[in-house]
């Protein structure tokens, strides 16, 4: 029996990637879509909704990502303290490679020291270059992540939702494309009231990490932004015997936490030249200033936006989508 030759592999990854390609256009025709704080449309996927590019990158995820037992994510909603967490988790994990007196973070901002797994990019990266643990990023709700990631270890960070918003706003709002109209406060509230936001809704992402924290809580630390802001010390520990690289008596003597802390300070990052100038970016198509990373850092910012209805409204979804949960954010603000 004859049989067709085999395609040589780099032909069967351009099938691949074109079947990819046709899917993501088939998704954007059929999916439920939104109006998006950046881009002119968000698509619900699997209960989340995403822009035209973080699709195709999930799509390209699920494809191509080799996991590794090893791997470290830090994963997060938008605008929950990701820079300032990165920077703690690189510096604490690699806090014998670096002195502090000449760190890799006085001439890398945070971004660099993280892939980034929901920016778009074919061929996709292999990572193999990457030294053990490799880390990565993702703002991707837990349940769109492909099953061989969990195989590896999740620092996850959540935040107030009503400074959440602000600061997304602001964030948004600079990167908005130039032909959609200004992103006015109003309509951000409303959309994200109503889970509109891109990777929301905010409080099924939150749910998603907490839920499969309860279920693996080795696998899985979970964090809140107020709780990192009010004690940072207590949070390297926490993250380094987390890496499993927990701190030993003879760093204590010599105060490493503490450096550590004062290393990655949201003052001392925001000072550095290297977060003042210059963009970062993230796959082929998207470009943000690094100086956009650092604002404020404030807990309860949100009052210097929201009226008192507004806060009320927020304040009671989150009662509601965490009711029986067990989580709550109200101890934090």
């Amino acid at each position: 029996m004859s049989s067709f030759p085999s395609l040589p592999e780099s032909e069967q990854q351009d099938a691949k990637y074109q079947n990819i390609c046709n899917n993501h256009r088939h998704l954007l025709e059929t999916l439920p879509k939104a109006n998006g704080w950046r881009n002119r449309h968000l698509y619900n996927y699997n209960g989340f909704w995403l822009s035209p590019i973080v699709l195709k990158a999930n799509l390209l995820l699920h494809t191509y990502f080799k996991s590794h037992p090893t791997d470290i994510f830090l994963a997060s909603f938008m605008k929950s303290g990701t820079t300032w967490l990165k920077a703690l988790m690189f510096s604490t994990l690699n806090r014998h490679r670096y002195n502090f007196f000449n760190h890799y973070l006085h001439k890398h901002g945070p971004q660099s020291t993280f892939p980034f797994l929901d920016a778009e990019s074919y061929p996709i990266t292999d990572f193999t270059t990457l030294s053990h643990p490799r880390l990565f990023a993702t703002h991707s709700a837990h349940t769109l992540l492909p099953p061989c990631i969990s195989s590896g270890k999740f620092v996850y960070v959540c935040r107030d939702p009503k400074d959440v918003l602000i600061s997304k706003w602001l964030f948004m709002s600079k990167l908005r494309a130039k032909d959609l109209p200004t992103l006015s406060l109003d309509v951000a509230f409303e959309l994200f009231c109503l889970g509109v936001s891109e990777f929301g809704p905010f409080w099924e992402h939150v749910l998603s990490y907490w839920r499969a924290s309860l279920e693996s809580p080795e696998k899985i630390l979970f964090l809140k932004y107020e709780e990192v802001k009010k004690q940072p010390e207590v949070v390297v520990r926490k993250l380094a015997a987390f890496m499993g690289k927990p701190l030993t008596s003879e760093e204590d003597e010599k105060g490493v936490v503490g450096e550590i802390v004062k290393l990655c300070s949201f003052e001392s990052l925001r000072n550095l030249e290297v977060n003042k100038k210059g963009v970062e970016k993230f796959g082929k198509l998207v470009e943000i200033e690094k100086r956009d990373f650092f604002r404020k850092g404030e807990i309860g910012d949100w009052k210097n936006y929201l009226s008192d209805e507004m806060k009320e409204r927020i304040d009671g979804i989150t009662d509601d989508k965490f009711r029986g949960s067990g989580l709550s954010l109200r101890e934090t603000v």
